[in-house]
């Protein structure tokens, strides 16, 4: 039997943000239990600890299509249940989660019934920037064309884990975008990326979806990380501020994410999770 828990990471209260299952005492399980429970649970996104310590736990995350080798709100979300599972009494404390991208740091501190979390996502990767002639069939399929682009910034891949394509666009087109067709992922690959998001950089304020535009992500951490490290690398935010985010609006569900670049370029994604239920898994054998 295996315990569970649920909170709402990059939240301001129970309710808000993205929703997130965190399981434990997920050792020796298989692939397709994760998968399985995964859809079952109809997150976005669920994490799956084993191996727990007093100092971090490894760690799989599964979309319901998927796994990935690495999220930014799972790994949150999963430091925070840590903090309240292990360390109940303690104001601060640090955590290891070793995912298949790596091994992720992360600070969390007690802020009455919330647990403040901030995550150290390294060095930003940047891509070449890309041309809207070349990026044309994939602009095409999130409805948007060239004059939709922001004149000021490129479309560049960028990752801190997970590469994603960065289409900076006005705050009508990101309105208006979301992706058609089922190629979306083949068109995103040819240009070396994994995701692609939409970015307002006036407001600021992102959208992303999974790759077949089924569902929009409400708060992505793995997505803020290079949102972050983008703005300020075209020097539309100051290094060393924190930088807060926008998401989730189109999706009724409004989020804040927190990032900042420290002075060794290291991007930090950071936001408060709440708890929402705590319970056991009763999942039969056979």
């Amino acid at each position: 039997m295996a315990r569970y828990a649920h909170v709402d990471v990059f939240a301001t209260r129970s309710l808000t943000g993205n929703g997130l299952a965190v399981v434990l005492d997920a050792d020796g399980w298989p692939a397709e239990r994760m998968q399985a429970l995964t859809q079952e649970m109809r997150q976005f996104e669920t994490i799956f600890l084993s191996e727990v310590s007093p100092y971090g736990a490894a760690a799989r995350v599964f979309t319901v299509e998927e796994e990935l080798d690495f999220a930014g709100h799972p790994v949150l979300g999963a430091a925070a249940v840590l903090h309240h599972e292990l360390a109940r009494q303690e104001p601060a404390r640090e955590w290891q989660l070793r995912l298949a991208a790596g091994t992720f740091s992360v600070r969390t501190a007690l802020r009455g019934a919330a647990v403040f979390a901030e995550m150290d996502q390294g060095v930003a990767q940047f891509g070449e920037p890309l041309t809207a002639v070349r990026c044309a069939g994939m602009l095409a399929a999130l409805g948007l064309e060239p004059g939709d682009l922001d004149p000021r910034l490129p479309l560049q891949v960028v990752s801190t884990g997970l590469p994603y394509l960065i289409v900076p666009v006005s705050a009508d087109a990101l309105a208006r975008a979301a992706i058609r067709g089922d190629d979306f992922e083949a068109r995103l690959a040819e240009l070396g990326a994994k995701f692609a998001f939409v970015l307002d950089a006036q407001a600021p304020e992102l959208r992303t979806w999974d790759n077949l535009g089924r569902v929009e992500d409400v708060a992505t951490g793995s997505a803020a990380g290079p949102a972050g490290a983008y703005l300020v690398r075209h020097g539309l935010a100051p290094a060393g501020a924190t930088l807060r985010l926008a998401q989730g609006r189109f999706a009724g569900r409004p989020s804040e994410l927190q990032v900042r670049v420290d002075a060794q370029a290291r991007v930090h994604v950071s936001g408060e999770v709440w708890p929402v239920a705590r319970g056991e898994l009763e999942l039969a054998e056979g």
